[in-house]
């Protein structure tokens, strides 16, 4: 009598195939550097690669002792930024600490995308032989094409084009957060500020038809998210190409009927185009939140002109008188160049004064980063960098300063926060969680005794109050969300790598956020 062929059970055969896939499935890293644009960028290159059957390279917290494998994603993406001096040697650092890995491990790919892709195009395969595709700020639906050509051809691939060739939105978008979300309203930039690069690898601005951006809002508050960022690299401008110089401002009424919006948030306005209708559209939409970042870049009128910045500091200055007479609790946030070429000490006590006046929440500071390609990199009277250091330095203390004033002034209010996450870098040791109030400022709050998720809300009392952030160590109540539960349901599957990583501390919601303005 034969016997019966041993048969395999089902689930075991269905483990192996699972096993299979898994061990031929591609990952992927994604780390980025700059603004939020390339922050937005990421999530849409995320997007591509999992739509494409790459997986989210998930980077081991530990091994067993003796352990020696090394573990690398099979696919290393840099989305650069071209803005800040050091942005070069920030990428060929990282790419030369990449060349040993990718030595020792044959089929790992390095691709380079971005503003500084889109400025250096070949120069990055000439200085890095080894990366395998560079991708412009234009083109970045291309990427997973791009990386199989490099593998099957086993040879750089170099794609830059000069015009947009699919509005990004309409790509695949991981996005990082359940609860917030960017929504492009337009790309590019039409002014020339003599200073910033970005228009010249962004191109002139493209904007997104009203009813493009509303269904997307529309599709993301169904998902669970509550929050949304309106970007723009010039987000007021918005309109300018199918001639609706209020377009914005009824983009955000627009905003205020979609159910389930609780917040509207915008960067980065142009103070230039910045006009009443959109004070106007922000105190009467009630979920529009009462903050508004706002680039001033000098106080002095001489060094605005310098920068071709067509609005000079009585026009800024009334601006924000606007905005707080029609918006009392408004906060203003700011970006600020220190040491453009020919900022004298008088231009620089001009901006001292602005800032004074202007009495911001907080600002973005940075000491003048000369860009090669700019106008400005071949001004004469280079201010020496000692001058420039020691006059940021003032103009920090400054903000924080007044910061401090603001912030104190808030202590007994009670806000209701929207809970975030990753944002309180010290909430651990301090048992405290952290959120954002409607002014978009952060609080660290004390833990309530019922459970409170991302996403959800809460409302507390401010106690204490510092140059960066404030305090609440009373909790009056709290309310669960759609948001919520959003968040709940995505980190309830198995924990994985985010995938993106950024190059820049955080600074705000949606996501943590580096502190750059890409332009503005």
């Amino acid at each position: 009598m034969t016997a019966a062929p041993e048969t395999v059970p089902a689930t075991v055969e269905s483990a192996e195939a699972t096993a299979d896939v898994a061990a031929a499935t591609r990952t992927y890293e994604v780390r980025t550097y700059g603004c939020q644009m390339n922050v937005h960028d990421s999530e849409r290159l995320t997007g591509l690669l999992e739509d494409a059957g790459y997986a989210p390279f998930a980077r081991p917290g530990g091994g067993e002792a003796g352990t020696t494998v090394e573990a690398v994603p099979d696919v290393v993406v840099f989305n650069t930024c071209a803005v800040r001096e050091n942005a070069d040697n920030k990428l060929y650092g990282n790419l030369g600490h990449l060349a040993s890995v990718k030595a020792r491990h044959p089929g790992m790919q390095i691709a380079v995308g971005g503003c500084l892709a889109q400025k250096d195009r070949s120069t990055i395969t000439e200085r890095a032989p080894y990366v395998d595709v560079v991708f412009g700020t234009h083109n970045i639906g291309s990427l997973p094409v791009l990386l199989e050509r490099a593998r099957v051809q086993e040879e750089a691939q170099v794609e830059i084009l000069e015009s947009l060739d699919v509005f990004p939105s309409t790509l695949p978008t991981k996005r990082e957060s359940a609860y917030a979300a960017w929504v492009s309203v337009s790309v590019g930039c039409n002014n020339t500020c003599t200073f910033c690069i970005v228009p010249a690898l962004r191109g002139k601005e493209r904007d997104r038809r009203p009813g493009e951006i509303l269904a997307e809002i529309e599709a993301l508050v169904a998902e669970g998210v509550s929050e949304v960022t309106l970007l723009g690299q010039n987000v007021n401008a918005y309109g300018v190409e199918f001639g609706d110089r209020q377009a914005f401002s009824r983009l955000l009424r627009a905003c205020g009927s979609i159910e389930g919006l609780e917040r509207v948030r915008f960067t980065s306005p142009h103070p230039a185009e910045f006009t009443d209708d959109v004070i106007e559209a922000m105190a009467e939409t009630p979920n529009v939140m009462p903050s508004l970042h706002m680039p001033l870049q000098s106080g002095s009128d001489k060094v605005l002109r310098d920068m071709r910045r067509s609005y000079r500091s009585a026009k800024f200055l009334g601006i924000i008188e606007r905005v707080r007479a029609a918006i009392p609790d408004a906060a203003i946030t700011t970006d600020i160049i220190v040491g453009f070429p020919g900022e004298t000490e008088d231009d620089f006590a001009e901006t001292l004064r602005v800032v004074r006046e202007s009495r911001f929440a907080s600002a973005f500071t940075f000491q003048y980063s000369k860009r090669p390609g700019t106008p400005a990199a071949t001004l004469p009277d280079q201010v020496p960098p000692a001058v420039v250091k020691e006059r940021y330095q003032r103009l920090a203390a400054l903000v924080d300063e007044i910061a401090w004033e603001e912030n104190k002034a808030l202590v007994g209010r009670s806000v209701e926060l929207m809970v975030a996450e990753g944002e309180g870098r010290k909430d651990a040791e301090t048992l405290r969680l952290s959120g954002r109030a409607p002014d978009n400022r952060l609080v660290h709050f004390a833990a309530p005794e019922e459970r409170v998720r991302p996403g959800d809300r809460v409302t507390v009392e401010i106690t204490h109050a510092a140059p960066h952030h404030l305090v609440a160590d009373r909790v009056l109540g709290s309310r669960r969300t759609r948001s919520g539960d959003a968040w709940e349901a995505r980190t309830a599957a198995p924990a994985a790598s985010a995938g993106v990583g950024l190059g820049m501390p955080g600074v705000g919601v949606p996501a943590p956020l580096p502190p750059v303005n890409a332009c503005g």
